[in-house]
């Protein structure tokens, strides 16, 4: 037998022989005796000592395997401990009487690669969905009466709604889709030249990309004011050509659609801020006659103010007030106008006096 084949596996078997719970001090001192006699000793016992306790696994003790009997690399497996063969002497140590057997399948690594490939085909799936559209929000929000909410969408807008609202979205890669349920809402739309920014309400679209704007759903139509950008109008029409008209609305303008009708004011961006104020809870009138303004006041307050006949509703206000404040608003009429009022509970009813 070759030396250094004759000292590895004496090494291994002092190795395996100190890993025993029964390692006496007589032991220690055979084993001191052994290692401390050559330097070869010390040098084959501290290599495998190291590979013990680094690689823990029996990689040292099968160093001392007559050649040709070793396992190969990732088979080894210590399934006899060598205590059941050795005497309580040192020198009876027997490393071959060490037994290796295969290690089981390495079910371990495989759970591992299968849950690498389960990763791999959920971040596919998404891959795909998301590159053919799939809605990525789809979210409904809506506000208590004389209230107001500021919603950030997912692609980087924002909408503000009014009090007495309900907006669904559902946003995708490649849509962006609003519907107005109730009430108003203001979009600060992202740009994104790909993904067209429609708000529906009743059969109608108000499209754009990139721009500021406002849509609200009366119970007899709609108004849209634009204060930034370009919007576009789609109304079902059947007697255009694709049964649908299309209306450009530039920042400043104002559209006021019913069932028969299309009314459009064409002003300044400033002029369509002051129609939007109520974003900071006012309400702000110029020339504007009793009864809209009033119907403004009814549209974010409890207590609804009720025109008692024509000519009162003629008459015209201005100026800013807290849309909150219906009864300081009417307070204000009594004291400067022709007007009388009539509190009835949720009602206060205006009528014209001399």
């Amino acid at each position: 037998m070759d030396e250094s084949i004759r000292i590895e596996r004496e090494a291994a078997g002092w190795l395996a022989r100190r890993d025993r719970a029964d390692w006496s001090t007589r032991d220690e001192l055979a084993f001191a005796a052994w290692r401390d006699a050559e330097t070869a000793h010390r040098v084959a016992y501290l290599r495998l000592d190291t590979a013990w306790r680094g690689a823990n696994r029996l990689k040292a003790v099968g160093a001392g395997v007559v050649a040709g009997d070793m396992p190969a690399r990732g088979d080894w497996n210590w399934t006899r401990p060598i205590a059941h063969h050795a005497s309580s002497a040192p020198s009876a140590l027997n490393p071959a009487a060490l037994d290796f057997a295969r290690r089981p399948a390495a079910t371990r690594r495989r759970g591992w690669l299968f849950a690498l490939a389960g990763c791999a085909m959920a971040c596919a799936i998404v891959a795909f969905a998301w590159k053919q559209g799939g809605h990525v929000e789809q979210q409904t929000y809506r506000t208590a009466l004389g209230t107001l909410e500021e919603v950030p969408l997912a692609d980087g807008s924002h909408a503000t709604l009014s009090g007495d609202s309900v907006v669904s979205v559902a946003l995708s890669r490649q849509e962006r889709d609003i519907d107005l349920q109730h009430g108003e809402a203001f979009f600060a739309v992202a740009k994104d030249a790909s993904r067209p920014f429609v708000v529906h309400v009743d059969g109608r679209e108000v499209v754009a990309v990139g721009t500021r704007f406002a849509v609200r759903r009366d119970s007899d139509g709609l108004r849209v004011v634009v204060t930034e950008g370009l919007v576009r109008l789609e109304s079902p029409d059947p007697r255009a050509p694709d049964g649908q008209s299309t209306t450009f609305l530039p920042a400043g303008s104002v559209a006021e659609i019913d069932a028969d009708s299309t009314s459009l004011r064409f002003g300044t961006p400033d002029e369509a801020e002051r129609a939007l104020s109520w974003r900071s809870g006012v309400l702000a009138f110029r020339d504007t006659p009793l009864a809209t303004a009033a119907a403004e006041f009814n549209r974010y307050g409890a207590k609804r103010i009720v025109m008692g006949d024509a000519d009162v509703a003629a008459l015209r206000v201005g100026g800013n007030f807290n849309w909150a404040n219906a009864d300081g608003f009417v307070r204000l009429l009594e004291a400067g106008f022709p007007v009388r009022a009539e509190r009835q509970g949720d009602r206060i009813v205006l009528h014209y006096h001399e």
